[in-house]
């Protein structure tokens, strides 16, 4: 789960880390009201969305007083903004963010993050801090410096020591970082974070370190252990398809393809994706429906799956344990007659019922391909989508 900039801020805060002061504006009546808890009359005006590259997209501002902050915020509210990571549909700005400027001497770049390939915490740490430390990565690596470390109470000497080494840090700044680094393993593992990231961290002209920028990924399967952080969750930006699925307890991400799939399993999803690309198309989605789906669920993911205008044809590949073959044929059947599917729909089942459930889809006299394993199922819904 992704959380807005400001919300991020809230957060470090608790846990004694230095941000600019600033304010929320959820509307342009707020203004007046929260310009007066900012010490600056130079100010920072960011939009809020969950996306990168804000600044280069005209989603952040400096103003010199409240009347330049009226004129640009009345600008911003309700703008798509468009990022090279909102895609080109952008993103409707609902909220702003204003906050004191402060005095830069420095600009660094630091993230801590759940490294899966390693299965331990690292850190990224570089003096190229910024806009452009996308462009640093890939042309500059040696730039980026990435320390690892395995779970334990505290980031040992040696390693911190490793991570602030490219900042080339005074005395009193280091000492400052030290606690910085400490305290954001802290959010890491006290708050289930998958990645925390400052970007740009500022040493600023007396020889202060700042979070100008943060931002917060949280582990999905871990917020039923925060409320706190479930409350956070911005609706307006997230996928409505997605949030539609949520209220099912179905995992559904959308993706770019044309081909529609519903699996039981995450493995078995991940397989059914690949074969698709193998076999010369795309998924249009990933959607698990789990182990212990009941009839109900099975529809409510099949019309899900609908709902995607994009979707040419739909895979359904189930391997029958504890949700049997007959349930999901069942759910699958009901849900076509709903919908009146007009679309390929290739269905391949194996295991518990499978014979119940394929004599369930010969009944319900509707266009169901039946297949034999995942590869004919694959080769058959590609040239169907054609």
């Amino acid at each position: 789960m992704n959380i807005h900039e400001h919300q991020a801020k809230e957060i470090l805060k608790k846990f004694d880390i230095s941000v600019p002061n600033g304010a929320v504006l959820f509307s342009l009546e707020e203004i007046d009201q929260n310009f007066k808890k900012l010490k600056t009359g130079k100010i920072v005006l960011k939009a809020q969305i969950h996306a990168g590259g804000r600044g280069k997209a005209g989603g952040i501002k400096i103003v010199n007083g409240i009347e330049e902050l009226k004129k640009e915020a009345k600008n911003l509210f309700g703008k798509k903004l468009i990022t090279q990571q909102t895609g080109p549909q952008g993103k409707e700005i609902k909220r702003l963010y204003i906050e004191e400027t402060c005095d830069i001497a420095k600009e660094f770049y630091l993230s801590c993050l759940i490294d899966r390939s390693s299965s331990k915490i690292a850190f990224i740490s570089s003096a190229a801090g910024g806009v452009n430390i996308e462009e640093v990565a890939k042309n500059n690596p040696e730039k980026i410096v990435t320390v690892k470390m395995n779970l334990s109470g505290l980031v040992n000497k040696k390693d911190i020591e490793k991570i602030v080494r490219p900042f080339v840090l005074s005395e009193k700044s280091q000492k400052q970082a030290f606690s910085l680094i400490q305290s954001i393993y802290e959010v890491l593992i006290k708050k289930d974070a998958n990645l925390i990231e400052i970007n740009p961290l500022i040493l600023t002209k007396d020889d202060n370190l700042l979070c100008l920028d943060a931002k917060i990924n949280f582990d999905d399967n871990a917020l039923y252990r925060h409320p706190d952080i479930l409350s956070l969750k911005d609706f307006n930006e997230e996928d409505p398809i997605e949030t539609e699925a949520g209220k099912h307890g179905l995992a559904y991400i959308k993706l770019d393809g044309k081909i529609g799939c519903m699996v039981n399993g995450a493995g078995l999803a991940m397989a059914t994706m690949d074969i698709i690309k193998l076999y010369g198309s795309e998924p249009a989605n990933f959607l698990d429906v789990g182990g212990g789906a009941s009839k109900e669920k099975v529809s409510a993911g099949f019309k899900i799956i609908l709902s995607d205008k994009s979707v040419k044809g739909i895979l359904i590949n189930i391997f029958g344990g504890i949700m049997k073959c007959d349930v999901l044929a069942q759910g699958v059947v009901d849900a076509a007659k709903d919908i009146n599917l007009s679309i390929p729909l290739v269905v391949r089942l194996a295991g518990t019922n499978v014979e119940l459930g394929k004599e369930i889809l010969k009944k319900s006299k509707l266009k169901i391909i039946s297949a034999d394993n995942l590869a004919d199922a694959a080769k058959k819904i590609v040239e169907g989508t054609k």
